[in-house]
């Protein structure tokens, strides 16, 4: 692989309709490729989260070249979350781990943007994202955003029209998206999925609609077997736990499970044409971190934004249930409330 990006071209759209979203069924792929020359320099934004310091630790690993693509972590700014104090007490201590492995600290995203050639945004606060990632679009660096993508729906379809009007592709996701049994699931292990059942850890966080902090680990896992297509959601929720219901076009149905007290985890089970199987165990960062350096290396979208839109809407459409006491709620409706908020949005 030759060194330092020459060019890119971005070809393709994002259309995606349906739901009142401006979005179609079909990924109009961000087919892009780009002329990678010498180009593995990661840039950091945000050292509130242990992401950052994971992911740092596995690319700038002596061993990380042969599955990591000698892609290293050479700067960051370390500024995620004001507001959130779990988060902002992170962020003196992750500087002096982050530094101890080689990374310049920066004092801006302008000046880190001039040290890099890609971007893995980690500011656990969603709230921020839009904005830092129309930064990045307008540099004209490959980006790949933590979850959450944003802290609402209308953000995160911000996100995605700015990626398209700066010719930019990015994606979005959770590590258990690549569980191996997930992917397993997903290759046709027990033929058509039929259902499944999800569940994770669902802190809340009073910053974020309640499954985007945290909840959204499960809802990724859902979505990932089950694909797009729900059409309503229904929410039964107490302090300790919660099951939320989504039931899809085609009559299939499945579920989230958020656990907030006793034993926690992550996993689920998939129902299918020719089998059931369990969806974990979870098995760490390194998958999600390959199928990073596969985007920056192809600038080919491994997940179809349709597909992070719409886990958004069904959280935010699981936050509305909840508010009227459980009822079901059509997920159009909440994709169309949404994109009228996102059109009003400056880009």
């Amino acid at each position: 692989m030759n060194p330092s990006i020459n060019r890119r071209k971005f070809i393709g759209t994002t259309l995606m309709a349906g739901m009142g979203m401006g979005l179609t069924s079909e990924l109009a792929a961000f087919s892009t490729r780009f002329d990678i020359k010498n180009t593995k320099r990661v840039g950091i934004i945000g050292l509130d989260t242990s992401h950052s310091i994971a992911f740092t630790k596995a690319f700038n690993a002596a061993d990380a070249a042969a599955d990591l693509g000698g892609y290293k972590v050479v700067a960051a700014y370390p500024q995620g979350s004001s507001t959130i104090k779990s988060s902002v007490d992170r962020i003196p201590g992750y500087i002096k781990e982050i530094q101890a492995l080689g990374v310049e600290i920066m004092d801006s995203i302008d000046s880190l943007l001039e040290k890099v050639d890609v971007i893995l945004l980690e500011t656990n606060d969603g709230r921020l994202h839009l904005e830092q990632a129309l930064k990045v679009f307008k540099a004209g660096k490959p980006m790949f955003i933590d979850k959450p993508i944003s802290a609402s729906l209308a953000h995160a379809m911000a996100i995605f029209d700015a990626a398209k009007k700066y010719n930019q592709p990015t994606f979005s996701s959770s590590s258990l998206r690549y569980m191996e049994n997930v992917i397993a699931v997903k290759n046709g292990k027990i033929g058509k999925v039929l259902a499944a059942d999800a569940y994770s850890p669902a802190t809340l966080e009073p910053t974020h609609p309640d499954l985007f902090w945290y909840g959204i680990h499960g809802v990724e896992t859902l979505y990932a077997v089950m694909g797009t297509g729900c059409k309503t959601v229904q929410r039964t929720f107490n302090e300790d736990m919660e099951v939320v219901v989504g039931t899809w076009e085609d009559g299939r149905i499945g579920t989230f499970r958020g656990l907030r007290s006793g034993k926690t985890g992550y996993g689920g089970t998939a129902f299918g044409t020719e089998g059931i199987t369990d969806l974990g165990p979870y098995g760490g960062y390194r998958p999600l971190l390959v199928e990073i350096v596969n985007f920056f290396e192809s600038g080919k979208l491994p997940i179809d934004p349709q597909e992070t839109i719409e886990l958004f809407a069904f959280m935010e459409a699981a936050s509305e249930s909840r508010r009227k006491k459980g009822q079901a709620i059509a997920i159009a409706d909440v994709m169309d409330k949404a994109r009228k908020e996102a059109n009003k949005i400056t880009i």
